[in-house]
């Protein structure tokens, strides 16, 4: 049985994973800003923002526990694509990805004591050529605005909208859960 570990993260999409994996986790999260330096290359970004999220959680802990934490970005031509703020900005998300191909990466860091294990997990997910009315469908009944790049892989637009997924199905979803597992089993030894 594995130990109890921290989740430093609210993601629904993380957490689901974690309980299909049947990982023991309690979630502990504090605020942190998702800024980064400009110079740091674009795989790095997402490493960079969850260790930021572990060690702010380590600071409250009275006693070590694995703390697991991440990030995701998507990535369209070395342009990162945030989360979009309105359904404007969602609409023009997606058609932007429409008909291309993007790169989604998590970045994972683990904290046992002094010990840190850190990686990122690359995906490259091609859209089809969506229309304007799957877009709007898509925006207006799932409302996807705490979303990297305006979707979830696991909705109605990944469902039909995409066209290959080359890499970790799971790492679109917000945690390369098999990495994560791996990773994991080395604390443990």
């Amino acid at each position: 049985m594995m130990e109890r570990i921290i989740l430093a993260s609210q993601s629904p999409r993380r957490k689901q994973l974690l309980e299909w994996a049947e990982v023991p986790f309690d979630v502990i999260v504090k605020e942190t800003d998702e800024l980064y330096p400009s110079t740091l290359a674009i795989e790095k970004v997402p490493v960079y923002i969850a260790r930021n999220k572990a060690l702010a959680v380590k600071d409250e802990l009275s006693h070590d526990r694995i703390i697991l934490a991440a990030d995701t970005v998507v990535v369209l031509k070395d342009e990162i694509i945030g989360k979009p703020s309105n359904r404007e900005m969602a609409i023009e998300t997606l058609a932007k990805l429409s008909g291309q191909t993007h790169r989604v990466i998590t970045g994972v860091v683990l904290l046992n004591g002094t010990e840190e294990l850190s990686f990122e997990d690359i995906t490259e997910v091609e859209f089809h050529h969506l229309t304007n009315e799957q877009i709007e469908y898509y925006v207006d009944h799932y409302q996807p605005y705490d979303k990297a790049g305006a979707y979830a892989i696991q909705e109605w637009i990944g469902v039909v909208g995409i066209k290959k997924v080359a890499g970790d199905f799971y790492n679109v979803m917000g945690l390369p859960v098999s990495r994560v597992i791996k990773a994991l089993r080395q604390f443990e030894d």
